[in-house]
């Protein structure tokens, strides 16, 4: 049977911490799903279909990702519903710091409650991508600094443009 994991976040922009987990989940599935969230709620620098692009120059371009081993989508529904829509029962989350853990364990607590049959993986980037954050590289390129170290050459390309 085949083994697919959802990986559902902003990716406002992907950052080489995402790309870390990604690289790592696929040592374990078959299969990564990088949904990228629609929620109306978050005041987001690009738009959904603008994240789309991104991850996918980011993953299959710059960085030449098997797209037949990663899937990039949108979405607009609970994480659980998609699961079951992707057929997957296993959802990728990533922990950067102990700070994130209280919010990570409660937001698996809740998925489990409303769907019983899917788990919550955990994995953690290498120590030297833990430090980044999507909202770290936006304010270092926007105030002009060097993002090199944190994201790929297009996602830097699109992170200037819309900062131009």
């Amino acid at each position: 049977m085949k083994r697919n994991v959802l990986y559902p976040g902003t990716f406002d922009p992907i950052t080489y911490g995402h790309i870390d987990l990604i690289k790592k989940a696929l040592n374990v599935v078959d299969t990564v799903i990088v949904a990228i969230s629609e929620n109306s709620n978050k005041n987001y620098l690009f738009d959904s279909s603008e994240r789309l692009e991104i991850v996918k120059k980011a993953l299959f371009k710059d960085l030449k990702l098997s797209n037949k081993k990663i899937k990039v989508i949108t979405f607009n529904s609970l994480t659980t519903s998609l699961c079951r829509k992707m057929n997957s029962k296993i959802i990728l989350r990533g922990l950067r710091a102990v700070s994130d853990f209280e919010y990570e364990y409660q937001l698996a607590g809740m998925n489990k409650k409303l769907n019983n049959k899917i788990e919550t993986m955990f994995l953690m980037s290498d120590i030297e991508n833990q430090i980044i954050s999507s909202n770290f590289v936006k304010e270092i390129i926007e105030l002009g600094g060097d993002i090199r170290k944190f994201t790929t050459p297009s996602t830097i390309k699109a992170l200037k443009n819309k900062y131009a």
